[in-house]
């Protein structure tokens, strides 16, 4: 949705690089027709449900990664790894 952002372990905003990723992803998704997407839980690209807050506190907050928020909207069904 364009408010949140994604930043390394020294701050630097690596917002962009995600995003190019996350499109990328999708794009390959699509070209073998991908339906559902087993999801890496907490990561910044693929947590499903929570993700981490980007404190390296290890704190979660509800939400989803880049990629995962990119494949919803594109109407690929995503699964937790925590629900298989």
């Amino acid at each position: 949705d364009g408010r949140s952002r994604v930043k390394n372990k020294i701050g630097r905003d690596v917002t962009r690089q995600f995003i190019r990723g996350a499109k990328e992803a999708l794009k390959i998704a699509k070209q073998y027709n991908i339906k559902e997407f087993i999801a890496k839980s907490r990561s910044p690209s693929c947590g499903c449900g929570s993700i981490y807050d980007g404190s390296f506190s290890k704190r979660l907050i509800k939400g989803d990664g880049v990629t995962v928020a990119l494949f919803k909207r594109n109407g690929i069904k995503v699964i937790s790894e925590n629900n298989i």
